[in-house]
């Protein structure tokens, strides 16, 4: 965002005649992060009036421009925007995830150079160039477009299609353009592609009810194709052998994913050597698609992070608005929820929420949501759990995720079906997966944050080969359905000890055992006899810290271990077991066939395979935004009075558990 608008100092004033300013509270926010104070008021010539664009409010401000000889800064979305339209109702009114303020004109008008238009024909470095390569690769993989409100599972037209792109009436960008010009483009596309099948796309507007468009299925000839359904822009970019295009921002991620369309209209892309244009551009030179790329969505715009209330990168915003648009797609039809304990339902509604809302019953027919351990009951149920950054506290003292898995296949746990987790495994990194999950899991570290995030302090650990033997609950579902012949933690505790009769053993009990909610307690005669330290109540990652092995049956102490570099060894069929970073002795599924290193795991673990929430800014969030929540020691996430209060009453009558957990 290096580009002159940026304030130096204080914040300046920017004079608005659009209520937009005052009542969009995260457009007025970005423009105070980025150093402008929409205000009313008399501008001087010294001062900016900002307007929306090319709305139908803009005369207004352009007036008073001109009148006062201020000058005017237009403020529009950015090319990634949200999951909805801004006119749309619900999640549409979150607000736009990024604005390009311009005080020099619009891109999509050719008559005075834009802030985009000059950016592009300024030179561009090296660094800049590869960082924009990376950028469009990074973009396709995320299937982001400005809105995004599109599902994997929309049929498509058969490849080999002319599309045509239609527009809403009236767009700004279309400097006029009405249905004549429209059906002139239409015209073209088939009088230079004789006799092959067109596809019109609608307008995400257009197919929402909101804004006409300038087609209809009237416009349609024998074999062509109206596409008005959620598809993929660049699935949809994928399979067409041409493309024609007014001003649409879809002509430009033609461009971007490798097309030269064929332009009727003037919008910014034109004009520079990468597609077949029907006006003129004299003043463009020719550029490559990644200086336009590196103008457009690097230098030009200013990104916002909600989660974190702060302006933020290209990168940032995609991380963003990726985990947005997963949680909308798994959401968007609703969801009627088996299983789920009283004191989850109003986190759960909320965390999947991103649509048309979540409804429990007691009756597992017909539902698409269902806690793990009660699936088996609700056949077709998403699977839901506990992610594996889960919060500062126990779920079993009734502390809220911040992660969940939600695997539409069986889930991470159960080694005797396939998950989601290991289909995500199999596939290749995305573009920058790898060092995000790198960076990632070097920031955990650094953090000292864990699954629970417990603090308490290492006791003294006696030289030697110190091996650590994280305890388990011995009824969970990951011991029922993954361990081998050693399903206790007295038996895990033995092998440890026959196998390794000179290292130190370290035992750290399961923090849901030691609060007496759960079982798996060990005597303390055998505790004696097979342990060198019992590390009660200690902070997991303070002791991993000092340690050279783990030994577990399926802990996810074992995934964090391996994050650190420390060497692991499985009694049982954990999630991380299998893919060739951990010493197996326990019954392995014969699919696991996919050699991963540590970046690929941490990225299924962390990235691909959870969906995290911020009980903050009540978002979908990356999960470098759930790290920021756990690294703060300010930050509690607590379930509520009623929930402190029944946590209480758990410990002092942990024998009558099965009360609340059912």
């Amino acid at each position: 965002m290096q580009h002159d608008l940026e304030a130096a100092g204080d914040s300046r004033r920017l004079f608005v005649y659009n209520g937009g300013f005052f009542t969009r509270p995260r457009i007025r926010r970005i423009m105070s992060l980025a150093g402008w104070i929409p205000t009313i008021g008399l501008p001087g010539p010294d001062d900016l009036i900002g307007v929306w664009g090319a709305s139908p409010t803009a005369w207004r401000g352009e007036r008073m421009a001109m009148r006062r000889g201020a000058g005017l800064m237009r403020v529009e979305d950015a090319f990634l925007r949200s999951i909805l339209p801004g006119r749309a109702p619900g999640l549409g009114k979150r607000g736009p995830i990024g604005l390009i303020l311009d005080p020099h004109g619009l891109h999509f008008r050719p008559d005075t150079p834009s802030l985009l238009e000059r950016l592009i024909a300024q030179p561009q470095t090296a660094a800049m160039q590869d960082a924009a390569k990376m950028g469009i690769a990074r973009l396709i993989a995320a299937d982001l477009s400005k809105y995004n409100a599109h599902l994997p599972t929309t049929p498509l037209p058969k490849p080999g299609y002319v599309l045509v792109i239609d527009q809403t009436r009236g767009d700004a960008s279309l400097l006029g353009a009405g249905r004549a010009e429209f059906a002139a483009m239409l015209q073209a596309a088939r009088d230079e592609n004789l006799g092959e099948r067109v596809v019109i796309r609608s307008h995400p507007e257009t197919a929402s009810g909101l804004r006409p468009g300038h087609f209809t299925r009237d416009d349609l000839r024998t074999g062509d194709e109206f596409c008005d359904g959620p598809v993929s822009p660049w699935a949809l970019l994928a399979g067409a052998a041409r493309i024609y295009v007014m001003s649409s921002q879809l002509g430009y991620e033609a461009m971007l994913a490798g097309h030269r369309p064929r332009i009727f209209g003037q919008p910014f892309y034109a004009g520079w050597g990468l597609s077949e244009d029907q006006h003129g551009f004299p003043r463009r030179a020719p550029r490559t698609i990644q200086t336009l790329f590196a103008a457009s969505h690097l230098i030009a715009p200013v990104w916002y992070d909600p989660c974190a209330d702060r302006l933020t990168d290209f990168e940032g915003a995609v991380r963003q608005l990726e985990a947005e648009a997963q949680a909308w797609r798994q959401d968007h039809a609703g969801h009627l929820a088996y299983g789920m304990r009283l004191w989850k339902r109003p986190f759960m509604a909320r965390v999947f929420g991103n649509g048309r809302g979540v409804r429990f019953t007691a009756k597992p027919q017909g539902t698409t949501l269902a806690w793990a351990n009660r699936a088996n009951e609700a056949p077709g149920a998403i699977r839901v759990e506990d992610g594996f950054i889960r919060s500062r506290g126990l779920g079993a003292a009734l502390v809220p995720p911040l992660s969940l898995v939600a695997d539409d296949l069986g889930i991470y746990y159960d080694p005797t079906r396939e998950s989601r987790f290991e289909r995500i495994i199999a596939l290749p990194l995305p573009p920058q997966g790898g060092a995000r999950a790198q960076a990632l899991a070097k920031a955990l570290n650094r953090a000292g944050v864990t699954k629970y995030n417990l603090a308490g302090a290492v006791p003294d650990l006696p030289p030697g080969h110190r091996i650590l033997v994280p305890g388990q609950v011995e009824d969970d579902a990951s011991i029922r359905l993954g361990a081998g012949a050693e399903r206790t933690n007295l038996a895990l505790l033995t092998r440890a000890r026959a196998e390794n009769p000179d290292a130190v053993l370290i035992y750290k009990p399961h923090p849901d055992v030691e609060a007496g909610l759960r079982p798996g307690l060990i005597g303390a005669d055998d505790l004696a006899r097979l342990a060198d330290v019992v590390a009660q109540q200690t902070s997991a990652s303070a002791l991993m810290a000092q340690v050279d092995e783990v030994w577990t049956i399926t802990s996810t102490m074992g995934f964090e271990a391996l994050l650190r570099g420390i060497p692991v060894t499985t009694l049982g069929a954990p999630f991380y077991a299998g893919w060739g970073l951990t010493r197996d002795l326990g019954p392995v599924p014969n699919r696991r066939q996919t050699q991963a290193d540590l970046p690929k795991l941490a990225h299924a673990a962390l990235i691909a395979y959870p969906r995290y929430y911020d009980p903050v800014s009540r978002l979908p969030c990356p999960p470098e935004i759930a790290l920021m929540r756990l690294s703060d020691p300010r930050f509690t996430a607590k379930g509520g009075l009623a929930n402190r209060v029944l946590a209480k009453m758990q410990g002092i009558f942990s024998s009558y558990a099965w009360i609340w957990r059912r």
